[in-house]
């Protein structure tokens, strides 16, 4: 939403800023199926609420998403759905490709900048803490930076952004772990970058339990 009622911004400021250089998000996402994904969170609601709130973040992921000033891209990672929730007229479609995380991302990111985007950000789809106005910071962002990073309470990341490529921040990480975020800065010490604010995603139980959207699904928790 670019306007509120408790806030008078410039539109015509805010379009040229977003849209005036070729910007791109690629969204990753896992193919929405029961017993597949949210394994740690699974654990302990079971399969079926595990896929029902995973569900409830890809709404919210369209949400935030899908009056972004930018090219985006839904990158599924088993198969492409032609019919699902992501807009065929609102996102392009592709299959992530690479033996690990890292590679996929990757190769994602050289698709994105061998096609001429400038600023390109890659977010999960898993990312109940964030909305559209920090998308549009983040890309803001790369304005006056070639990195931006969106930390996670867990040690990962949420958000990833770049002007450049730089391949080694998708090689040696133990991705999955608590360490991904020290190693990825430790790549970028000598770069112009920028950190968001530390957020929370959701792979455990803890990470819901005390927010009200939740509650609905875990009442017979």
């Amino acid at each position: 939403m670019l306007q509120s009622n408790n806030e008078e911004r410039d539109e015509k400021t805010i379009d040229f800023t977003l849209a005036s250089s070729k910007n791109l998000l690629l969204i990753f996402t896992r193919n929405p199926e029961l017993g597949k994904g949210k394994r740690r969170l699974a654990a302990k609601v079971g399969d079926q609420v595990a896929l029902d709130i995973y569900n409830f973040l890809l709404d919210h992921t369209v949400k935030i998403t899908s009056k972004l000033y930018a090219e985006k891209i839904v990158y599924y990672s088993d198969e492409i759905w032609e019919q699902d929730i992501w807009d065929n007229t609102v996102y392009d479609k592709k299959l992530q490709q690479g033996e690990d995380l890292g590679i996929r991302m990757l190769n994602a990111f050289q698709d994105g900048f061998s096609r001429g985007y400038e600023k390109i950000i890659i977010i999960g789809s898993d990312m109940y803490d964030l909305d559209q106005a920090d998308l549009e910071d983040a890309f803001r962002a790369l304005s006056q930076n070639d990195f931006v990073v969106g930390p996670a309470e867990d040690g990962g990341y949420y958000l990833l952004g770049m002007k450049k490529l730089k391949p080694e921040l998708f090689t040696n990480k133990d991705w999955g772990t608590s360490t991904v975020l020290t190693d990825t800065l430790t790549d970028l010490k000598d770069e112009k970058k920028v950190l968001l604010e530390t957020r929370n995603d959701v792979d455990y139980y803890e990470d819901i339990k005390d927010i009200d959207a939740f509650g609905p699904f875990l009442k017979n928790i």
